[in-house]
């Protein structure tokens, strides 16, 4: 089973123009999400997808592998399935350019459960929130999984809403000292696809609820679609605004440390 990381990369960004060259220790952001994303040895392959001459410049600069794509994409999935319909690939994995420290034990658990059960369509992936300023933070996506570990909803609102707070998500009792209290899940932007569902998904209409949340995901979620959500340790910095930048850097120097 062939597996392809694609990195939808724009050079426009309403809070940060410019996200994908913006510089992080020396380096362009997108040089470091795809020495990330390689490090995964589930990848047969990475690439960038782009429409601006600029970013395909630095990643080819840096040795990287880039496919120009049509300017006129609505969204990253589009790009995606743009570059699906060229190449060779079961599994595609969509890792968003503003994750530039990524693990790969992150990307590989996405992909595994899609490797062991073939009627998985779609994956993604969360980590815990234990801090509770995050969980209500609109900018953090949050996501609600069911016993079986599929995904029933996105949102950028804090859900679960805590009405007795006696126990959490995980259905546990929060009367112990021993440990951190559980908000809730943040959901991280990587994505694994088939790639005969990557390309049925591009082709449905945007829903009302992912226009409501800005969220494309929601989209199969509206048509029926199971979303596997894989729980990873994942504490990397996601860089969305000139404040997350300097979060960048900072994260960068204690690593290197």
């Amino acid at each position: 089973m062939s597996v392809v990381a694609i990195i939808p990369a724009r050079f426009g960004s309403t809070r940060l123009p410019g996200k994908p060259l913006a510089n992080i220790g020396g380096k362009p952001m997108i040089q470091h999400v795809y020495q990330s994303t390689a490090k995964a040895q589930v990848l047969d392959r990475v690439i960038v997808a782009t429409d601006d001459r600029r970013i395909e410049a630095a990643v080819k600069a840096f040795g990287g592998e880039v496919m120009m794509t049509s300017p006129k994409h609505a969204s990253g999935t589009d790009r995606l399935a743009e570059v699906a319909r060229r190449i060779k690939a079961d599994l595609l994995v969509n890792v968003q350019g503003d994750l530039p420290f990524i693990h790969a034990a992150t990307i590989t658990r996405a992909v595994k459960p899609l490797r062991q059960n073939r009627t998985v369509p779609m994956g993604t992936v969360c980590t815990a929130i234990y801090d509770e300023a995050e969980w209500h933070n609109p900018n953090i996506v949050k996501v609600l999984m069911d016993r079986a570990g599929f995904a029933m909803y996105f949102t950028r609102a804090s859900i679960p809403y805590v009405r007795n707070g006696v126990v959490d998500p995980r259905g546990r009792k929060l009367n112990s000292r021993s440990r951190p209290r559980l908000w809730g899940y943040r959901h991280l932007g990587l994505y694994v696809y088939r790639r005969d569902f990557l390309l049925k998904f591009a082709r449905l209409r945007p829903t009302a609820l992912e226009q409501i949340e800005s969220l494309e995901q929601l989209r199969a979620l509206e048509n029926g679609y199971r979303i596997y959500v894989a729980e990873v340790d994942e504490r990397s910095v996601e860089v969305d605004t000139p404040e997350d930048l300097k979060r960048a850097e900072s994260y960068l120097k204690r690593r290197s440390n």
